[in-house]
């Protein structure tokens, strides 16, 4: 890495598959009875994706070239079926809430993107097997070290079956994560439609 991009200012970024806006306000009106926990932090319905690289902290200087991976991919539009939610890591010590992703079109999606990231030595495969899933809620902390997350008492009941069926997502994005007190912002960078064939 040269000394320019070494001394660019640094942005948080990743690339996820964004949904349908129908399923975002669907998603959307279920947490609004579900997700009533006061020691639950829903994501903000523009906020909803599902997440195939995190990237970490990058120079900026490499957006033109994350920007590139994007234009140079031609993935056909993957169509995603959720599940009803689940506690991460584990019930008992929640810190998130999570719908499963069941999509063998994401998958492909995913393993294509990281070849090219990996290929152009922006991005470090993971060890561990993706897995699609969306995050719908936090679970609020006291934000100090070594403090257990609060405990939720209202465990979320699951999806309706109009949130169950087959959904096309037809967008890709390069997005930047911006942390703040109320939880992290998401701004679009760069954008790839993705074709039904």
């Amino acid at each position: 890495m040269t000394k320019e991009r070494l001394k660019s200012p640094r942005a948080r970024l990743f690339f996820a598959l964004d949904l349908p806006q129908e399923l975002r306000a669907g998603i959307a009106a279920w947490g609004e009875g579900e997700l009533r926990d006061p020691a639950l932090r829903a994501v903000p319905r523009e906020s909803l994706h599902v997440t195939l690289a995190f990237l970490g902290y990058l120079p900026e200087a490499e957006i033109p070239r994350l920007e590139g991976v994007l234009e140079k991919l031609e993935p056909t539009a993957p169509t995603i079926e959720l599940s009803d939610p689940v506690a991460k890591p584990s019930s008992r010590r929640a810190r998130l809430f999570v719908l499963p992703v069941a999509s063998a079109g994401a998958l492909a999606l995913q393993a294509e993107l990281e070849a090219e990231l990996v290929a152009e030595r922006l991005y470090k495969a993971e060890k561990r097997p993706f897995w699609p899933h969306l995050t719908v809620a936090r679970v609020k902390s006291a934000g100090r070290k070594g403090v257990p997350p609060a405990r939720v008492r209202e465990v979320p009941g699951g999806l309706p079956q109009a949130l169950l069926q087959p959904a096309v997502c037809r967008r890709l994005s390069l997005y930047r994560s911006e942390l703040g007190p109320r939880g992290a912002r998401y701004a679009p960078l760069a954008r790839a439609e993705l074709s039904d064939e």
